[in-house]
């Protein structure tokens, strides 16, 4: 277990990563919401391996929840949280309140474009202006020259890439495997609202993703039936409403078609959690 750097306002933070800087480090950035597990663990690992030092945030982020979503009910575990980033020996954890983030009298935001639009960003419309305003926030504040995401939030990461893409930001994106349970399940802070009968039941999720790919594979002419039907079985045995179950090109986010690179994207209630998967389709 090392020590860790725990820095909690915008200065602070300014003279933690001068000093790396005058020691010429090569700085990597792992954006969190917290409550951490396996998962946010193996992105600090990722950045471990690409960077000289790594930084975690911890921000439970209000831009990016509408008022009728769960902001309060959200998981938050810091001092869990620090003694796992102790273990793994992040170097810094950045914790900033919201003050540091949201001034008073702030009111610039980014606003994304079309790769934001569809899936999340149709149900969720606040979500992705919010997720893309506190990014281009940390990466200023910052200035990594590596950033880790996972692929589970794939639309994020899409929607991530193409901001710095679209304005020139010097930030390497790299994206990490999204880590599972051994029976399939995406780890997620929201898994925990699960119930032990809706965890049993979890795992379908991904088995349907699995099913979809092995479908179209052979056959992607049977694109709309295989989605039904897979909606039909995901409802059957526990799951509803479905949001959301579409074959997408992998980095635009329009609807797929043969011959193009397909991201197979989902998000549907189970009880009163809301989960979401993804898989590529080879």
């Amino acid at each position: 277990m090392s020590s860790l750097s725990i820095v909690r306002t915008r200065a602070d933070l300014r003279t933690l990563v001068s000093n790396w800087r005058r020691n010429g480090k090569k700085i990597a950035l792992v954006p969190t919401m917290g409550a951490l597990h396996a998962g946010h663990l193996a992105l600090i690992e990722q950045a471990k391996a690409s960077a000289d030092v790594v930084i975690a945030s911890i921000f439970v982020n209000p831009a990016q929840f509408a008022p009728h979503e769960d902001l309060a009910r959200y998981p938050r575990q810091e001092a869990a949280d620090i003694e796992s980033l102790k273990a793994i020996s992040c170097h810094a954890l950045y914790a900033p309140h919201v003050a540091e983030l949201y001034p008073e009298g702030f009111q610039t935001r980014v606003v994304p474009g079309a790769v934001a639009a569809r899936l999340e960003g149709a149900f969720r419309p606040h979500f992705f202006g919010g997720v893309a305003t506190v990014v281009a926030k940390l990466f200023l504040q910052v200035d990594p020259d590596i950033a880790v995401f996972g692929e589970k939030d794939w639309q994020q990461l899409q929607v991530i890439s193409t901001m710095v893409r679209d304005l020139d930001l010097k930030i390497e994106i790299a994206p990490a495997p999204t880590h599972r349970e051994a029976d399939g399940l995406a780890l997620s802070s929201r898994n925990a609202y699960l119930s032990a009968a809706e965890r049993e039941i979890a795992p379908n999720l991904k088995q349907a993703l699995d099913k979809i790919a092995e479908t179209l594979t052979q056959a992607p002419e049977t694109l709309a039936n295989v989605l039904e039907q897979t909606k039909a079985h995901l409802l059957a045995v526990g799951f509803g409403p479905i949001d959301y179950l579409e074959v997408c090109h992998s980095q635009t986010l329009e609807p797929w078609h043969p011959g193009h690179p397909a991201r197979i994207l989902v998000a549907a209630w189970l009880g009163k959690t809301r989960l979401i998967d993804n898989r590529g389709l080879d």
